[in-house]
């Protein structure tokens, strides 16, 4: 039984992390279902929920004015979220370049504050922008350009953490998101792709849907356009630049998060897992989302089994010893790298710890019926 049981969970880690990728490619590559995209130039509303932003959101609004883009067709609306650091009168000094403001009091949240923003846009597309999201000059063409095809609804970006001095980060979050534009560029081939990056987000304004406070915009609102049967895709070459999140506890806070919200999203759109008018879609769900989301569990379980037949053969203790080894790198990595051992495998190492752990804590407060509506800026 416990043999089985470790093949199993070992089979089902293979599966989400590699089987799946593998099976989209090829599936991409046997039936390639092209964007046709074409320059265009319709009207825009980027909107930006803020809460205590005053750091960057100067820099973000800069920014955003300077995108190579026709100024009569590109408005922009920040919503601040109940925010008391001076925010508010930062994005006040830009209102003489069509910088419009809007208050959100008492604090509620970036989906509540995207729903007030919502039917005061006057674009025919929506772009969402976090407050410290820095777009390339040419990253606005890029994504509305996708819209020429009328199968598509809405398209994410692509996002790119850098460290404080403005180069490319090379740790394990980097590597990781790397590993999710491979697999969107496959996903986007076939159909349709299942998460965003929710930082540099476009999609069209009679689509938009109103959510409830505590669900994940970045999630949900990207299923309610598959709902709807239309396209959700990636485009590799609108680029966002982002600040990495240099400590673990703000990346690991942020984790748990966004899990949470992802558990209690998919909760909600249950449907498409069972989708029966597009199972292919709610195959890439599953495999994707909810399996990934639930990895700790395939961990956990691979860990117990093989411990349970460490006398059953010289290959099981070695598997076990494997394990631990790895344990034992993404537990020491931190402080390995304070003493100058670092390499970007043993990051990665850690970094799929700390995914998981944080998924693992998550889904304990999504059975506890747990949620998380606000939170601190790059704290989680």
């Amino acid at each position: 039984m416990m043999i089985y049981l470790l093949y199993l969970s070992l089979l089902g880690l293979l599966y989400v992390y590699l089987g799946y990728p593998l099976i989209v490619c090829f599936l991409s590559w046997l039936r390639p279902n092209p964007v046709v995209k074409e320059p265009c130039t319709p009207k825009v509303s980027i909107l930006i929920a803020a809460f205590n932003e005053c750091d960057v959101i100067s820099a973000t609004l800069k920014n955003k004015l300077s995108l190579d883009y026709p100024a009569g067709l590109i408005e922009i609306i920040v919503v601040s979220d109940g925010s008391d650091d001076g925010t508010d009168e930062i994005v006040r000094e830009f209102q003489d370049r069509g910088v419009r403001l809007l208050r959100q009091e008492p604090r509620a949240g970036k989906t509540s504050a995207l729903n007030m923003a919502v039917p005061q846009a006057s674009g025919e597309l929506l772009v969402f922008s976090d407050a410290n999201s820095l777009y390339d000059s040419q990253a606005l063409l890029k994504l509305v350009a996708n819209f020429s095809d009328t199968r598509v609804g809405y398209v994410t970006g692509k996002m790119i953490y850098t460290n404080a001095d403005g180069k490319p980060a090379g740790d394990g979050c980097s590597a990781y998101m790397k590993y999710e534009n491979v697999l969107r560029d496959a996903e986007t081939a076939l159909g349709s792709v299942v998460g965003v990056n929710g930082g540099i987000d476009a999609m069209r304004k009679d689509l938009y849907r109103s959510l409830k406070p505590d669900q994940l915009p970045d999630f949900v609102q990207p299923l309610k356009v598959v709902e709807q049967g239309y396209r959700v895709i990636y485009e590799p070459e609108a680029l966002l630049q982002e600040d990495v999140l240099l400590a673990d506890g703000d990346e690991y806070r942020m984790r748990v998060r966004v899990a949470l919200r992802a558990f209690w999203a998919l909760s909600d759109m249950r449907g498409l897992l069972l989708s029966k008018t597009n199972l292919l879609f709610s195959w890439q769900l599953w495999s994707h989302k909810l399996l990934r989301y639930l990895c700790f569990i395939f961990l956990v379980l691979a860990f117990i089994s093989n411990l349970l037949l460490l006398n059953s053969g010289l290959g099981f203790a070695l598997l076990f010893i494997v394990q631990c080894t790895l344990y034992v790198i993404a537990l020491s990595e931190p402080w390995l790298k304070k003493k100058s051992i670092s390499h970007k495998i043993l990051t990665f190492i850690r970094y799929f710890y700390l995914l998981n752990r944080a998924s693992a804590h998550a889904f304990y407060k999504f059975l506890r019926g747990q949620k998380q509506v606000t939170w601190t800026p790059r704290k989680g």
